[in-house]
């Protein structure tokens, strides 16, 4: 963990250039993610997000970084994150990651979520449920004062309870200038251990959560993470500013999963309007 004392606090106009990048970002991940579907190649959702990102004049924090060749991450079933726009075709029973990050006027916007497809098993379906769930426990936490440990400690809390396993290889980060600032945001943690969270930090909340173990390997291109067990995997994520009074959810939608593991119908996901 990071002294809070070097994470950067955000006044007024740079939290403004911030909810701005961040709603842009949610805007274009909604549209993108209601191209998904049965048939379609996960190249073709790429090609939509790239267009969309041309479109509002912005550009992708994905695209080039690090050498990554892709416009957003689209991953599927036991691909956990960075999976790479290809010919594959998305099939009925698929669940599909969408990770979409951008710049705008130097600002970055960065959110993801799973879109299930058709007929998925019941299990993965409350894989989505809880992940979204405990993306919402965590964000409670995200109060000026409390400690950065409580945050992530609270994600694998969540969802162990329904038998599944954070993703420890890879961890959710502080954002802003650039895609990942300080501090790390694992999905796991100690609780009380620090730093303390201040008011006008903005951190990118991002629980990836596997159906079977933890354990992830990198495919040969490079980047595609996927479960070893090749058991389903899920992803939500927010950009989240810290106030003195409620967290903000600067990428806010509606829950796909309004209810949790509770009720397993989703809700299709729709434009903020």
């Amino acid at each position: 963990m990071f002294d809070s004392g070097r994470i950067p606090i955000r006044h007024k106009a740079q939290q403004a250039g911030i909810r701005a990048a961040c709603q842009l970002a949610r805007d274009i991940l909604l549209k993108t993610a209601l191209e998904v579907h049965a048939g379609a190649t996960t190249a073709q959702i790429d090609r939509f997000a790239a267009a969309e990102i041309k479109a509002k004049g912005c550009k992708s924090a994905f695209l080039g970084y690090r050498g990554f060749p892709g416009t957003i991450c689209i991953s599927i079933n036991e691909e956990v994150v960075h999976g790479i726009g290809s010919s594959r075709v998305i099939q009925d029973g698929d669940v599909v990651k969408i990770d979409i990050g951008i710049f705008r006027d130097g600002w970055v916007g960065d959110n993801a979520l799973t879109v299930p497809i058709g007929k998925v098993p019941e299990e993965t379906l409350k894989l989505l449920a809880a992940t979204e769930e405990s993306l919402h426990v965590a964000i409670d936490h995200a109060r000026d004062g409390h400690m950065l440990g409580n945050l992530c400690a609270s994600v694998e809390e969540s969802v162990s309870q329904h038998g599944f396993t954070v993703v420890r290889e890879f961890v959710g980060h502080g954002v802003g200038r650039k895609l990942h600032e300080e501090p790390q945001v694992p999905n796991y943690g100690t609780k009380g251990a620090k730093p303390r969270l201040k008011a006008g930090m903005t951190l990118a909340i991002e629980p990836m959560v596997n159906l079977g173990g933890a354990k992830t390997r990198i495919l040969a291109d490079g980047w595609t993470v996927i479960a070893v067990d090749r058991k389903p995997s899920a992803h939500y994520e927010h950009v989240v500013l810290v106030t003195e009074g409620e967290p903000e959810i600067l990428t806010w939608r509606e829950r796909m999963f309004p209810r949790g593991v509770a009720d397993l119908n989703p809700v299709p996901v729709k434009l903020v309007v």
